[in-house]
């Protein structure tokens, strides 16, 4: 019996894909680069800052010091995390269901601390959300199981009892070295339906309200 659903943050609740495209855009900017669209930089998001300067900057990339634009990307997004991000549709009606239930709620992304939690707060409907792990609280990340138990046991329910909800792979591989039950959000950052596919997660979600289903 499912006690409790955990979420995965970046494509998962949030759409946050136009405020860290702007944070890409004003670096490549800041570098007489061409800025890139929606339909580019949404694609790499869920990979981490890495992936975004890649697909922003290409070939061109090897010509610049990775860490001076990774700090260009971050320190841009902390000063404007939430201007554009919102909940994705449903999620907030999603959340008030599983409360209604009595079924818990736990975050584990691998985003940082210093830019989850002030983010958390800008989003009504998510800043109760009191059980949180990020991508810095332990040694590892996904696609590593712990920290997905660790949000577990800060509920205090059992890896069996929880499905973990994400749109990358990694979040499907981690959910299932921790024995919970994998759901792929295909609402969220896949790269494509074909390879949503390959992951072999247990549950393919087509829309927020459709986790009520499995429950």
């Amino acid at each position: 019996m499912i006690q409790a659903v955990l979420f995965d943050l970046d494509g998962t609740l949030l759409d946050t894909s136009d405020d860290l495209g702007a944070a890409l855009n004003h670096v490549l900017t800041a570098n007489k680069m061409p800025t890139v669209g929606k339909q580019v930089y949404s694609s790499a998001i869920s990979n981490g800052v890495a992936a975004m300067l890649q697909i922003g900057f290409g070939e061109s990339l090897k010509h610049y010091d990775t860490k001076v634009l990774r700090q260009g990307v971050l320190d841009y997004y902390l000063e404007n995390l939430s201007v554009h991000s919102q909940c994705f549709a449903q999620i907030g009606e999603l959340l008030a269901a599983l409360l209604e239930k009595e079924i818990q709620v736990g975050i584990m992304t691998n985003k940082p601390e210093f830019l989850t939690l002030p983010l958390l707060k800008q989003i009504p409907e998510l800043a109760k959300i009191e059980t949180v792990v990020c991508g810095d609280t332990l040694a590892v990340a996904k696609p590593h199981p712990e920290p997905l138990l660790l949000v577990a046991s800060k509920l205090g329910v059992s890896p069996e009892q929880c499905i973990y909800v994400g749109d990358a792979e990694r979040d499907i591989i981690a959910a299932k070295s921790a024995k919970m039950i994998s759901a792929a959000a295909m609402w969220g950052f896949i790269p494509s339906e074909a390879e949503a596919k390959s992951w072999y997660a247990d549950l393919y979600l087509t829309n927020p309200l459709d986790t009520l289903s499995h429950i």
